[in-house]
């Protein structure tokens, strides 16, 4: 039996948690067109019957002296440290550049096996592939003995070989997790991040980044009938942003309260109902005590 912890790591917007969510069979991070919305190690686990892998989706890794940007990097570089195997994600649509060669000496410090999945790799025309070809090159000159397998997150195509080149490589061992486990996260956390990418989504470019959720209260009701109960505050750094949330009579909140409560309601055994409002935290990106209890 194998069983091992694989380190998820990449480029923002590189696709890995779309890949994560496609090994898992199950929705463990949330995704938005918009880069760096993982910002968080997120576990996912996979089990099969040769073994057990458990997957940390981590921020992706984007050179930033931001104070934010290098706590994410600081998980990346954590999780490379603490786990067996190593799946490092190259968006093959953009050309390796000095973040790309910054990953990569990272990864070849950890000495871990690794395993490469050069995503999108169905974006790119066959009939004119020297994108796939610099990225092979890149990879055999910064990994000389990394494996290389070409997929697809979205449509699925590679993944099995993917999943079982990886447990081949994973240590022997009992699996950590028992068999209908596919994430580890608290009610608390998939609540919060769910309100956040529905709010991401319905904003795009005006508030992702100045966004985060607090989870005031989380309890079990009985009346009307059996539900999950959660206060919450979509916390930004602007009043424009909070106006921007909240939409022309509050339209906009509405529709991602509605959003978010449905889809948590399909992930949790039992309906879920959302108490959400809007706060104003100014500059809380640069404050160490919100950022601690946000990234780890």
């Amino acid at each position: 039996m194998k069983s091992g912890f694989v380190s998820v790591v990449g480029r923002p917007s590189a696709g890995k948690s779309t890949l994560v969510n496609a090994l898992c069979g199950h929705k463990v991070s949330i995704v938005s067109p918009v880069p760096q919305t993982t910002r968080n190690r997120i576990r996912g686990i996979v089990t099969l019957p040769e073994g057990q892998l458990v997957f940390l989706d981590t921020p992706g890794y984007h050179l930033s002296e931001r104070k934010m940007n290098l706590r994410m990097q600081g998980l990346a570089v954590k999780s490379l440290e603490e786990t067996d195997l190593v799946l490092y994600v190259v968006d093959p649509t953009r050309e390796p550049g000095a973040e790309e060669s910054a990953i990569a000496g990272l990864v070849a410090a950890a000495e871990r096996p690794v395993v490469v999945a050069v995503n999108k790799a169905d974006l790119i025309d066959r009939s004119e592939d020297s994108r796939l070809r610099q990225v092979r090159l890149f990879i055999s000159d910064a990994l000389p003995r990394a494996q290389i397998h070409e997929v697809s997150a979205r449509s699925g195509a590679g993944l099995d070989g993917l999943l079982n080149k990886l447990v081949e490589l994973a240590p022997v061992g009992e699996p950590f997790y028992d068999a209908e486990y596919y994430t580890d996260q608290t009610p608390e956390f998939r609540v919060a991040e769910i309100l956040r990418e529905h709010a991401i989504n319905a904003t795009r470019q005006e508030v992702p980044h100045s966004l985060y959720v607090e989870i005031a209260d989380l309890e079990m009701r009985e009346e009307p009938y059996t539900h999950l109960w959660a206060r919450a505050f979509l916390v930004v750094e602007r009043d424009s942003q909070k106006g921007i949330l909240v939409g022309k009579g509050g339209e906009r909140i509405r529709a991602i309260v509605e959003a978010a409560a449905d889809e948590c309601s399909r992930i949790f055994p039992y309906p879920v109902k959302l108490d959400v409002r809007v706060k104003t935290r100014p500059k809380w990106r640069s404050s160490e005590s919100v950022l601690e209890g946000l990234l780890y």
